[in-house]
């Protein structure tokens, strides 16, 4: 990846556009770049995980993709004490305290000089700007894969339509490669937005959290409006295959009666979607907490089991939907 630079907040409505150089290439801050997946779209995927997004979902498994900002994660595990990241600070950020190196994030301002410093890979920065060419070489690397399995490339996040310009600009030359293009979103932008970040996109990954828009304004920042006014746009767009893909929360979204409203609402959004996709809750994400300085807002809650799952599948299918744990 490029090197460390500040990246501005920018518009955190969900409604934003890409930063741009000079230029007016576009970049945009991204998080990390994953290679040999096979679980976001067809065949072997190199996901690229945009920075920043309009939700804040109390379950986030990448919390570091939350806001627009470079942000330290801190390792304290891993730290040997050498005291290096002390000696780079120029904040006082990283301190010793009986013989033992602390961090405080209140003061740190994301320069990455002790990530730099620090021979033990304790501290990392999650954030970096790129530019389309830059990504594109990244997602090249595997063409060959992508041929043999018919795979793709994935955008996602954090949320990849906060920069529809950038997008757009990488599917493009995707597509003119022969290389599978899909997005994975949460829908909550303007639909112009929208609908140009997916213009060169052969699935989108749609989620949908919560039928109900005070739940999911609870659960996620903001309520769910837009985010259904959005898929049923794009489905009678009938330009992109749709997957709805749905988390599912012991105790938050499983029960009978919401999951029976939310096959009601794809059922008749005519054939637009192709199938829906039932997502365990994990805790995967939970050390990430911590190496932020955040707690976990769902501490303690359970996971689905199989059968809880393949109950919730039944009731789906009994709707005439396709669906897929």
């Amino acid at each position: 990846m490029t090197s460390r630079v500040s990246v501005s907040p920018g518009d955190k409505s969900g409604h934003g556009e890409s930063l741009s150089t000079t230029d007016s290439a576009p970049l945009a801050p991204i998080f990390d770049i994953q290679r040999f997946s096979v679980h976001d779209g067809p065949g072997i995927r190199t996901l690229v995980f945009f920075k920043g997004c309009p939700l804040h979902c109390a379950w986030c498994s990448n919390p570091e993709s939350q806001t627009r900002d470079p942000q330290l994660m801190f390792y304290p595990e891993k730290c040997i004490g050498c005291q290096r990241c002390v000696g780079v600070c120029e904040t006082g950020a990283s301190f010793v305290v009986d013989n033992v190196v602390r961090y405080d994030r209140a003061l740190c301002n994301s320069c990455g000089r002790c990530v730099d410093a620090c021979p033990a890979d304790a501290r990392r920065m999650a954030g970096t700007l790129m530019d389309v060419a830059q990504v594109m070489e990244e997602i090249e690397k595997d063409w060959l894969f992508y041929q043999r399995s018919n795979g793709g490339v994935t955008f996602g996040g954090g949320e990849a339509t906060l920069y529809p310009a950038f997008v757009d600009a990488v599917a493009l030359r995707c597509q003119a490669k022969g290389i599978h293009t899909a997005i994975e979103t949460c829908g909550f932008a303007d639909w112009s937005v929208l609908e140009r970040a997916t213009r060169h996109i052969d699935l989108v990954l749609y989620d949908v959290k919560h039928m109900e828009s005070d739940v999911h304004r609870a659960l996620c920042g903001q309520g769910n409006e837009l985010i259904l006014a959005n898929l049923a746009k794009l489905c009678r767009l009938r330009r992109s295959e749709i997957v709805v893909r749905v988390p599912i929360l012991p105790g938050l979204n499983d029960d009978e009666a919401h999951i029976n409203h939310l096959a009601r609402f794809v059922g008749a959004l005519n054939g637009g979607v192709k199938r829906v996709e039932l997502l365990a809750y994990h805790r995967f994400g939970v050390k990430k907490y911590e190496r932020l300085g955040r707690e976990y807002e769902l501490d303690g809650m359970g996971v689905p089991d199989d059968e809880d799952l393949a109950a919730i599948k039944e009731v789906m299918e009994s709707h005439g939907l396709h669906v897929k744990v």
